[in-house]
């Protein structure tokens, strides 16, 4: 009661500062007084619905809705969107702005047309990896003439006539991405850029199209950013239309583009003084002088990536002394990368935050100390396969670069406990990659784990000096850990996992071929990670039908699973496959104790929820050409292995 008349006496615009204040787990604060159950009530804007059945409910309770998540709610179909919408009152509807529906591949262009006339205000759609979405689902889309913001990454069945349908009918697009649409080709982005005049982002990677589309491109008068990844018909002559087209032009990414050249890309930028980001990986055989010298034009150049290029010390030399706008340098893979290359460019780019030295193998601990001197606002550095790197570098880093969020160390065999401790001084790291790391053992990983509090992100990836004690030091120091790599970490046993289990905010856990784990193990993260949602159990064949069936009842929030090669039986499978309601990417290879008729009865179980899964494919002809038509049919796709 006290508590309670002490926040009655705030005002409702004091009660939503303190809420907007807090980061996570307003499901607790609510429960601390009716006014901050009230409040957030009236001011939440965004909801993820995990289950069809709660979504009126909850939006019921939450008025103001302006964003609906619908991509991690496995049974949205035509029918149940007809049902929700035929409801007495469909007001909730009436504020939606943005529609998050990711691969939500059970809902066809019936269902979404419903959804989307319903939706006056809508703003926003996302339809990426909607794998069997094609030009009717995109009609249905060109309803939303409102629509500013359309993702369509993996439509695959959408071509010229269902983009003619959107630009037609969706004129005000802004932002338009159509990632792996393959069978869009000139002709559908010639009439996107005569209607849609309105585009400032549009994303065609790995499209067929020609250098005829950047002709139409570049008419596009408030373009501000373009992305071509992969896309192996446009050739310097594409590019050459762009230099006098989009005068906006901010950003630009031909990686992997095979024909493209750097007198292509150097008429491009000589175009465009103000373009603050290039990405250029996989498609330059190397830099050439000229290019590079183009480079001093661009003051307001801040990203730059050039990854899997020749250099030479010059070339960095000239990027250091010309672009001091850089905030993140790509070199990952890039040949003639040397310590003294690298001096060169960081004493000049001193305001870097994000270096990708990946597999620049060469470089040593003279590099990373100019590194940590010239560079001590470093948010994200990555060194994988930098074997030459020991603790006097990682000395050098932890001392200086104590802002660092972000480090990747794989594969980097001169890392040992001492750089552990080293590096532990960067205490706000939250991302950690040290797979393949061999030399690392528990008592390095005790050093991070009492002074990096702040990691989410942990990869120890075959890293086989590292036993119970290591996890049970982890789940002391880390409690804010979401994603962690196990796999093939051959030391641990049971006890660690029991340790695990308190890592409540887990979500991510790999632990393939861990030889020692039985379902003791396996029940006790599932009973503690109450979020876990992508697990990898494959060649974890210890765990039996008793572990399986703890994961079936304690495990609600699993989406992901990889239990191939274990010893599951029918019986367990089927249980599993039926109980996890939410479950859409399932990997079931080389069951040997499973049956055709227990596979089967375990696929019926799940039919309409589930969206992908992997199959032994020597079982093809074996199962009921019925259950692999149903599965197409509810959208689901079979991957054969």
């Amino acid at each position: 009661m006290l508590s309670e008349s002490l926040f009655c006496l705030l005002t409702e615009d004091l009660l939503t500062k303190i809420l907007e204040r807090v980061d996570s787990d307003r499901k607790s604060l609510r429960l601390v007084c009716k006014e901050f159950l009230r409040v957030e009530s009236t001011t939440r804007r965004t909801i993820r619905i995990l289950r069809i059945e709660f979504l009126l409910g909850l939006l019921q309770k939450y008025c103001n809705i302006e964003e609906l998540d619908l991509s991690v709610c496995p049974r949205i179909n035509d029918r149940v969107v007809s049902i929700l919408l035929s409801q007495e009152s469909v007001s909730w509807t009436r504020g939606i702005r943005t529609l998050v529906l990711s691969r939500a591949t059970g809902l066809g262009y019936v269902g979404l047309e419903m959804l989307v006339k319903a939706c006056p205000l809508l703003e926003v759609v996302d339809v990426s990896h909607c794998w069997g979405y094609g030009d009717r689902e995109a009609s249905a889309l060109s309803c939303a003439v409102r629509l500013r913001e359309v993702n369509m990454d993996k439509c695959l069945g959408v071509s010229d006539i269902g983009l003619a349908k959107i630009a037609v009918g969706c004129c005000r697009l802004e932002r338009l991405s159509l990632k792996w649409c393959l069978e869009i080709s000139d002709l559908g982005i010639e009439l996107l850029c005569k209607k849609c005049l309105e585009l400032k982002f549009l994303d065609v990677s790995y499209l067929k199209v020609t250098s005829e589309s950047l002709r139409s491109i570049a008419s596009l008068l408030k373009l501000e950013v373009f992305i071509m990844v992969g896309c192996d018909f446009v050739d310097d002559v594409g590019l050459r239309f762009l230099e006098k087209g989009c005068p906006l032009l901010k950003a630009i990414d031909v990686s992997r583009c095979n024909c493209v050249s750097p007198s292509g890309l150097l008429s491009l930028i000589s175009g465009h003084e103000d373009l603050e980001q290039i990405g250029a990986g996989y498609c330059l055989s190397e830099l050439s002088a000229s290019f590079i010298n183009g480079l001093k034009n661009l003051k307001r150049l801040s990203i730059l990536r050039i990854d899997g290029v020749r250099v030479s010390d010059y070339i960095l030399h000239i990027i250091g002394s010309s672009c001091k706008s850089l905030v993140e340098l790509g070199l990952s893979k890039c040949i003639g990368v040397t310590n003294m290359g690298i001096i060169r460019v960081v004493s000049g780019c001193s305001n870097l935050k994000t270096l990708d030295l990946t597999c620049c193998r060469f470089i040593t601990d003279a590099a990373i100390s100019t590194i940590s001197y010239s560079c001590p606002n470093l948010v994200c550095l990555k060194l994988e396969s930098c074997d030459m790197v020991t603790e006097i570098g990682l000395y050098q880093l932890g001392s200086r670069c104590l802002l660092l969020e972000e480090l990747d160390l794989t594969d980097c065999s001169g890392v040992n406990d001492i750089a552990l401790k080293y590096l532990s001084r960067c205490s706000k790291l939250v991302r950690l990659k040290l797979g393949l790391c061999t030399n690392i053992s528990d008592i390095g990983l005790a050093h991070i784990a009492c002074n990096c509090t702040k990691l989410t992100e942990l990869d120890l990836y075959r890293c086989v000096r590292i036993g119970d004690d290591g996890l049970a030091a982890l789940a002391t120091g880390c409690k804010k850990l979401t994603i962690l790599n196990l796999s093939y970490c051959n030391r641990m046993t049971d006890t660690g996992l029991k340790c695990l289990s308190n890592l409540s905010e887990l979500s991510d856990l790999e632990m393939r071929r861990l030889s020692n784990i039985t379902s003791i193990g396996i029940k006790a993260v599932a009973v503690g990670c109450k979020k876990l949602a992508h697990l990898d159990i494959k060649h974890c064949e210890k765990i039996d039908d008793l572990g399986f069936w703890a994961l079936a009842f304690y495990s609600q929030n699993l989406q992901q699973i990889n239990m191939s090669n274990c010893n599951v039986s029918d019986h367990a499978l089927c249980l599993l496959m039926g109980n996890l309601k939410r479950l859409q990417d399932a990997k079931l290879v080389y069951l040997t104790n499973v049956t055709i008729q227990g596979l089967e009865l375990a696929l019926r179980s799940c039919c309409g929820r589930i969206k992908k899964v992997k199959l032994q494919r020597s079982l093809r002809f074996s199962i009921s050409s019925e259950i692999l038509e149903t599965f197409h049919a509810k959208g689901c796709k079979i991957r054969w292995d």
